[in-house]
């Protein structure tokens, strides 16, 4: 039996570094999660009342609460969501910053900009194909399938406003696949033939946390998880392309 270690001294030089990083930044992720809560908290009922009227409410189904709690609890589930998203993005734009300084670029504010425009771009993108076109189809197949087993469909309202944000939020995160591996290239955290070693595992922990975000039934699944693994692909296709990295290829 081979005597090589499963996770090269390599990745946990990587992961040591990003918990390492993390730690030293929590202060302001924990500040800007707590601003997200607050924020998300006190506009949920005006969310809640969108959801409700956007037509994206199957016909023949009813929404209901079913505790005194559940409101209030919605209202927390919101601003924890948003909270993580705001913290997300801040380090996604810092990294961007760290690549700068790494490549000694006279002006690093530019591509700090032009990194922020993307992770709002890629987030709108993300939101777009959930709500245009994930979330209608999962809603109306899930109501029909209920429907045809001649079942009388209630959905809580919990579990209704979690199930489109959840899609959402997954989206918005996942959409970031492009950026956050191209910027993880060019600044030298990765290596292009490291990426590419351990592109199977990327993808396995792409579906684990598919699942954790996404509804639980595969096809919410896998419609969440093949566009980030597809952009994932795409950003490493370009970056071969562009000759960004200097990493070792296949």
């Amino acid at each position: 039996m081979s005597d090589q270690p499963l996770i090269s001294p390599e990745l946990k030089g990587l992961f040591k570094g990003i918990t390492s990083h993390i730690r030293s930044r929590l202060k302001l992720l924990v500040s800007l999660f707590i601003t997200g809560l607050i924020i998300g908290f006190n506009a949920s009922k005006v969310l809640v009342e969108f959801l409700l009227e956007s037509g994206l409410v199957p016909d023949d189904v009813d929404i209901i609460i079913l505790t005194p709690v559940e409101f209030m609890m919605l209202q927390v589930r919101a601003g924890a969501w948003l909270g993580s998203a705001l913290a997300i993005g801040a380090l996604i734009i810092e990294l961007a910053w760290r690549s700068e300084i790494t490549r000694r670029v006279p002006k690093p504010g530019r591509t700090v900009v032009m990194s922020a425009m993307m992770v709002l771009l890629l987030a709108f993108a993300g939101l777009w194909y959930s709500w245009e076109l994930l979330t209608p189809m999962l809603l109306d197949y899930l109501a029909s399938d209920a429907n045809t087993a001649g079942l009388s469909t209630q959905w809580r309202l919990s579990s209704f406003v979690g199930f489109i944000l959840n899609l959402c939020i997954a989206s918005a995160i996942g959409f970031q696949a492009p950026l956050v591996t191209t910027l993880a290239l060019r600044s030298g955290a990765i290596s292009r033939g490291m990426l590419l070693t351990y592109r199977r595992h990327i993808w396995f922990t792409t579906f684990v946390l598919s699942a954790a975000f996404s509804p639980p039934d595969p096809l919410s699944l896998f419609l969440v998880a093949i566009p980030i693994i597809v952009l994932f692909e795409a950003a490493i296709i370009w970056d071969g392309i562009t000759g960004g990295s200097t990493g070792a290829s296949d």
